[in-house]
């Protein structure tokens, strides 16, 4: 992971005012549908190809009518806004009930069914003008949501409700918890203030919106270099334009230390302009924060979730790193013996070395080389793994469905129903896996619309997206999959059983829509099923031969991981320490640049190279602010999970139906601390979340033994 930038969970717009519902299924298995790993083998796929989406009119993007044009998005924002303002009155109207919860959560999805749709499709249409079209989307429903969140009459329907204690105490626990949410979205956004500064709120959240979109899209531009400022043996590694050299990344494989130097010096050189934006961001969050009465915007951020406030993280963050402390010192020490060893001339070990040197000592001391395991990955065999896995620990199966004209942005996009035994149909899972020009370089899941228990009965699918970055296969073969690759396809499948199986009544709390430390505990628990041989077994095999994957091959890959292990956690940490700080008391005390080379050399341990501004690339600053730490809290959740429930038998059906009653079903419906303590039998303390990750980096006996 450079820089935690892979595997975002991004957040929607209209989080403010969102929803979940419960229910039942119920579909039999239709004749539409096929295998879910015919679907992802390229062979397969050519004898037998998807049927649909041949002729007919537009059915339009994810089956939505008004979708099938551009112009469509603004005749589906004019129908939202419309049946919200319709939905205003009635909350506004209606005495004080269950029914009160039930008009929040419709006017929640009203809204959140353009805005979660437009926030996908913003960033992964190739179509600039639908891109064009859903931006001014987001933003529009982004700013109605900021006012109805500082709207005092529609709060006044919900504090009635709240302050009736005989109303209060005839709700079930969901409808309460969803309630106080929605009142917990009304405080933080100032519903408390006068009039004035209600408006300044609403003005400075607005202005948030747009400071989190322009510093986002300034985290990827390439800088550009006169080309004869570098080497010319190595400046075949960029993408030449005239007589400037473009460089977009940090290249941080490249064996060639020269490269990655120059790469890491040239992309992450200090921009004013973007310097500037994220100043404005953070001081406008901080000013936001104060406005609303917290004492930080940590502090705002936090509420609600596992950790609860700033003071738990920093504590977690400095025992974890007290731990790491002298791991971290062994793995720097290998890193600098093995540059020695290659580069006599420089031995001094520094930041662009650190992923390219570990992944070097990997290599060496378990001869792990990704070539040799990707004929035993095709992504239809992964897909079929997949299947087999969530069909024996949940009773789920996945099909793949034909779809209709205009229901998808790309011909090699794939919809896949999401089946349960005995319940029938639970959702659908948008497949959008393979690279294409102007579509981001990053692995997310995107909730598109929210499951809840509607007014008629039924129950509102969800619709999801996975987005992946894999290479096109090449003719005539199925597309291979990195191991690195196999374990990212899991860890999102992990976000979209998750969003499939919250089956709770309000789409406020639907299944990825919860505390951000907690959501990401379903991703990095897929991730062990990943790196389980038992469960790799069942789906490993060559593409040519149909050879299994050897078992000492699976060893010697999960004990590589370990490799500098420590080293890479530390990294971590020293993001969500900086993350932390930048925002925590303002106004700050150094410049973000000082802030990160002072946290940089005392928390990570590498120099600061000087004229560098890696803060600048740090893309989750706008999604997880003051949450960066939850990758690592999620983590050791995850890890004592693991250990506790599937480590001695990851297909156990008893230990996967607790898994969904415990910790998938409520979505965001129920505290998350109560969540892990259901399923764990205890709750975790600040020790218990240090000890799970640190002992995780312990090296397997067995494997040590086999390899001696």
């Amino acid at each position: 992971m450079l820089g935690g930038c892979r595997r975002a969970l991004p957040a929607a717009l209209g989080r403010a005012l969102r929803g979940r519902a419960a229910g039942q299924g119920g579909r039999a298995v239709s004749t539409s549908w096929c295998p879910v790993g015919t679907a992802f083998d390229v062979k397969q796929q050519q004898q037998q190809p998807l049927r649909g989406g041949a002729a007919g009119r537009d059915t339009g993007l994810f089956g939505v009518p008004e979708l099938s044009c551009p112009e469509g998005f603004q005749e589906a924002q004019d129908k939202a806004l419309q049946e919200s303002e319709q939905l205003v009155q009635k909350a506004c109207s209606t005495p004080p009930g269950p029914e009160t919860v039930m008009i929040f959560d419709q006017l929640s999805d009203s809204l959140c069914r353009v805005a979660d749709l437009a926030d996908f499709v913003k960033v992964a249409h190739p179509d600039f003008a639908f891109r064009e079209a859903a931006e001014e989307a987001c933003r529009n429903i982004g700013t109605v949501v900021e006012k109805l969140n500082t709207d005092v009459e529609l709060c006044q329907s919900l504090r009635r409700l709240l302050t009736d204690e005989t109303v209060l105490s005839s709700l079930d626990p969901e409808t309460r918890r969803v309630a106080e949410l929605f009142m917990f979205d009304f405080e933080i956004s100032g519903i408390h203030l006068d009039e004035e500064k209600r408006k300044k709120a609403v003005e400075l959240n607005v202005r948030i919106l747009d400071l989190c979109n322009e510093f986002l899209i300034g985290t990827h531009i390439p800088n550009k270099i006169d080309k004869h400022v570098l080497p010319e043996h190595i400046r075949y590694n960029f993408t030449a334009e005239g007589n400037y050299l473009r460089i977009a990344g940090l290249h941080a494989d490249c064996p060639d230390d020269l490269v990655r130097e120059a790469a890491y010096k040239i992309f992450l050189h200090s921009n004013t302009q973007q310097l500037a934006r994220l100043e404005e961001l953070l001081a406008s969050r901080n000013s936001l924060a104060q406005l609303v009465g917290y004492d930080t915007f940590a502090h705002r951020a936090l509420q609600g979730t596992m950790a609860k406030n700033p003071e738990t993280v920093r504590q977690f963050l400095e025992k974890l790193s007290e731990q790491l402390s002298k791991r971290t010192q062994k793995d720097f020490e290998m890193m600098t013996k093995m540059k020695m060893k290659l580069n006599p001339h420089n031995s001094m070990l520094m930041p662009w070395d650190h992923p390219y040197y570990s992944g070097v000592l990997r290599a060496e001391r378990y001869n792990i080389d990704p070539g040799l395991y990707c004929p035993f990955f095709s992504l239809g065999a992964c897909m079929e793994g997949l299947n087999s896995l969530f069909s024996q620990l949940l009773g789920i199966s996945l099909y793949a469905e034909q779809t209709k004209r205009g229901e998808i942005w790309s011909e090699d996009v794939r919809k896949l129903a999401v089946v349960h035994e005995t319940e029938g149909l639970l959702g659908y899972i948008y497949c959008d896996f393979f690279q294409r020009p102007d579509k981001p370089h990053q692995d997310c899941h995107f909730t598109v619309r929210g499951g809840r228990l509607k007014e008629n009965g039924e129950y509102q699918l969800p619709v999801v997206v996975l987005m992946l970055s894999l290479p096109n296969s090449a003719r005539g073969a199925p597309t291979l999959l990195s191991p690195g690759m196999m374990e990212n396809l899991f860890h999102e499948m992990g976000h979209a059983m998750h969003s499939m199986l919250g089956r709770t009544r309000y789409q406020h709390v639907t299944g990825t829509r919860c505390a951000t430390d907690f959501a990401e505990v379903p991703s990095i628990l897929m991730e062990y099923f990943a790196n389980d041989y038992r469960v790799v077994n069942q789906f490993a095999r060559h593409y040519k031969t149909g050879q299994p994957l050897p078992k000492n091959m699976v060893s010697r890959l999960c004990e590589s991981k370990k490799v500098c292990a420590a080293a890479d956690m530390q990294l971590q940490v020293f993001y969500a320490v900086l993350d932390q700080i930048y925002h925590g008391k303002h106004p700050l005390k150094k410049s973000t640049t000082e802030i990160l080379k002072e946290t940089q050399e005392k928390v990570y341990g590498l120099p600061y190279v000087p004229n560098t501004a890696w803060q600048l690339r740090f893309s989750h600053l706008v999604g997880y602010g003051a949450k960066y730490y939850s990758y690592l809290m999620s983590r050791a959740v995850a890890s004592m999970v693991w250990k506790q429930c599937f480590a001695q038998n990851p297909f156990d059906r008893a230990m996967g139906e607790r898994y969904r009653r415990e910790m998938l079903a409520y979505g965001g419906g129920k505290e998350p601390m109560l969540m892990v303590q259901g399923m764990l039998q205890k709750s975790p303390s600040v020790e218990d979340f240090v000890d799970a990750l640190v002992s995780d980096l312990d090296h397997d006996f067995e494997t040590f033994i086999m390899d001696s």
